[in-house]
């Protein structure tokens, strides 16, 4: 059994997803493990990870239409605003996507569908730094 781990670095440009598929990828391929896991981690609570369709980028508009449908934004709808108007929004958008994902690993890579990608879900509006950790446990 063998594992790995790492952390990347990613900017992203405000509201919005930022595809992280490529650097996650290359870095499964480089551990020498054939088939495990791979754990992907965001280390923030006004951020969020998701798998989702890579092809249409109406997809990514039509979430981000939801989700200010859903979680809407003004003055007095929440009670904590420390860090702005659009800092509790950004937390409860986190709240409905996930910290973390697990990924399949075979053939010394994640075994993502066809139409899937990664994303960082950056849910404040100015850009951020975000830190994604990368795990992977299994077998060469």
């Amino acid at each position: 059994m063998r594992q790995a781990q790492t952390s990347i670095e990613v900017t992203t440009r405000g509201p919005g997803l930022t595809d992280i598929t490529g650097p996650v990828v290359r870095w499964t391929a480089a551990q020498g493990i054939a088939t495990g896991l791979l754990t992907v981690f965001i280390r923030h609570t006004s951020a969020s990870l998701l798998i989702q369709e890579n092809a249409d980028p109406t997809v990514r508009a039509d979430i981000e239409a939801f989700l200010r449908r859903v979680v809407p934004r003004g003055p007095g709808l929440y009670a904590h605003d420390t860090e702005g108007p659009d800092d509790m929004p950004a937390h409860l958008r986190a709240l409905l996507g996930a910290t973390s994902l697990t990924v399949p690993v075979g053939g010394g890579r994640p075994l993502l569908g066809t139409w899937q990608a990664i994303y960082v879900h950056e849910h404040r509006d100015a850009p951020h730094r975000r830190e994604v950790v990368l795990h992977c446990l299994g077998m060469a």
